[in-house]
């Protein structure tokens, strides 16, 4: 199992990678070796886990001989190795002040907190651990730890509980979740919850749960500083409005049947809920997510019957243009979404996106007629005889045929 390792010192790295001798090993276990301490540190904490006994013994040993205002001086550096800070976070009969160091450090690994929380007997140390609030949300069972804790103080335990209370459990609302989502580097979804209508709906029956808000959460990519909402005219904006549950409930039917058209293929369970969680939202907010949603969120909203939100699919900063090729094939999407493909300059240089949209019979005719000019050949003969697109499309690629071919097309 490989170590990490944070000096770059070479010897640190021979004796942790297992290359160097068993002598200098022994040698640096007895603090024999000319190395800088913190560099030193890192070999014992490592050497004290030895499968040798004498090498363990004497690593060991060296430790509890550190002098402990130099240690308490490089413990609070934000560069020394986790594996150091680990070490003295567990290990029992320190100082109260070096725990108040390691316990203080950032870098000071969850799971090693989360031991020291179950096995302190300090109340004002687990004190210390409650106030850092983010390594709480991050690890929720150092929560549990310190609230089964015997030795924990009054302040402890209301700070845990309240941590508990306000991320964890039931009663938290959409602030709440986004500073969850927030604490656990989730920013574009915290951004999200933050600005949706959520808060007004949160729990309320036919609208979304706290869990089917976290989850939703998931599906958030995209920050507010990548996303351009200016084509959003007071046109466009007028058309949202409030659906009934049985206006989503067929919505969400409807995408359902489009999807197992397209894919040929059964809807999971897991995908069926999704659909159902995003179609619980406000028209608004569907909108939001479709510009700053990952790919299942645009692959389900391009099927929204509402042109509003479909159009938002093409202008999420992230789609790509395999994604276009098979949106400019679909026969269930918008007009709207495909002549807004289709006036396109970095979609227009893509020739699969425009044979798509010229052979989907949903493409407006004035942007088909434009397209017909760049095909191939071939393409052009296929649409002359391809019934499913109008006729005048059959008749203009019947011209540019004979254009091309002299009448012998």
């Amino acid at each position: 199992m490989s170590v990490e390792i944070t000096s770059n010192n070479p010897v640190v790295k021979a004796i942790i990678g297992g290359t160097a001798p068993a002598p200098a090993c022994l040698a640096a276990a007895r603090g024999m070796l000319p190395l800088p301490q913190v560099d030193l540190l890192e070999v014992l904490v490592f050497l004290a886990k030895s499968s040798d006994s004498e090498i363990a013994t004497n690593a060991n040993k060296t430790l509890d001989n550190q002098d402990t205002g130099a240690l308490i001086n490089l413990l609070e550096s934000a560069d020394i190795a986790s594996t150091i800070l680990a070490h003295f976070t567990v290990k029992e009969g320190l100082s109260e002040r070096l725990y108040e160091v390691v316990l203080a450090n950032p870098n000071t690994p969850d799971n090693a907190v989360l031991q020291f929380s179950r096995q302190t007997q300090n109340g004002t140390l687990l004190e210390l651990v409650a106030l850092n609030q983010q390594r709480l949300i991050r690890t929720p069972a150092i929560i549990d730890a310190i609230l089964s804790n015997n030795f924990r103080t009054v302040e402890a335990d209301r700070r845990a509980s309240e941590t508990k209370r306000e991320f964890f459990e039931k009663e938290r609302g959409a602030q709440q979740i986004a500073n969850e989502l927030r604490a656990q580097g989730k920013n574009a979804a915290a951004e999200f919850i933050e600005s949706s209508d959520l808060a007004d709906h949160l729990d309320e029956p036919d609208f979304l749960s706290i869990e089917d808000a976290l989850l939703l959460a998931q599906h958030i990519e995209i920050p507010d500083s990548e996303i351009d909402d200016s084509w959003l005219s007071l046109e466009y904006i007028e058309e949202f409005y409030e659906e009934s549950p049985e206006e989503r409930e067929a919505i969400v039917n409807k995408i359902i049947g489009d999807i197992r058209f397209e894919e040929e293929d059964e809807v999971t369970g897991e995908r069926i809920s999704a659909i159902s969680r995003i179609l619980k939202m406000t028209m608004k907010d569907r909108v939001k997510l479709a510009m700053k949603g990952d790919r299942e969120a645009r692959n389900i909203l391009i099927r929204d019957p509402n042109r509003v939100v479909a159009q938002a699919v093409i202008q999420n900063p992230r789609i790509t243009e395999q994604e276009v090729e098979k949106i400019a094939a679909m026969r269930t999407v918008p007009d709207d979404v495909l002549r807004q493909i289709a006036i396109n300059r970095q979609f227009a240089r893509n020739y699969i996106i425009m044979q798509n949209l010229a052979r989907n019979p949903r493409t407006p005719i004035g942007n088909v007629v434009s397209i017909l000019s760049r095909l191939q050949l071939r393409d052009l003969q296929a649409l002359v005889k391809d019934r499913n697109v109008s006729e005048a499309v059959r008749k203009q690629s019947h011209r540019l045929v004979n254009a091309r071919t002299g009448g012998k097309g």
